[in-house]
């Protein structure tokens, strides 16, 4: 599971404590907030299930050897709900090469008529 714009890393937390077998990766662009997370998250990153990155979104990339993931969420992602338009199309690329050929991205709700827009305007290149 790919988690964007992680902030602190409460949500990745409570997710990795509730997953068995699976392993979530947070990011996020602020480096202040992956600090926070790593200080509070210890005892999930020591578990394999839980790791972060600072990075943007419409930067990330996944390294060769890593997998690729079935989900990925975001809450508040201005890349991704219409506050910074000009980052979307990349941002959606970046997510789209990370997930899994049947992989889900799920945006918190506000952010859907924006992201259908989006991807429909991508659609039609």
């Amino acid at each position: 599971m790919l988690e964007i714009g992680c902030g602190t890393g409460a949500a990745a937390r409570e997710v990795a404590r509730r997953i068995e077998g699976g392993r979530i990766l947070a990011i996020d662009r602020s480096a202040k907030a992956i600090a926070t997370a790593i200080a509070k998250s210890q005892p999930e990153i020591a578990s394999g299930r839980l790791s972060y990155r600072h990075t943007e979104i419409e930067m990330f990339e996944l390294a060769d050897d890593e997998p690729r993931f079935d989900l990925a969420f975001a809450v508040r992602v201005g890349a991704l709900d219409g506050r910074h338009p000009e980052l979307a199309e990349r941002a959606l690329d970046r997510i789209a090469a990370a997930l899994t050929p049947a992989g889900s991205l799920i945006v918190d709700g506000a952010a859907e008529a924006f992201l259908q827009q989006t991807a429909d305007r991508l659609l039609e290149t």
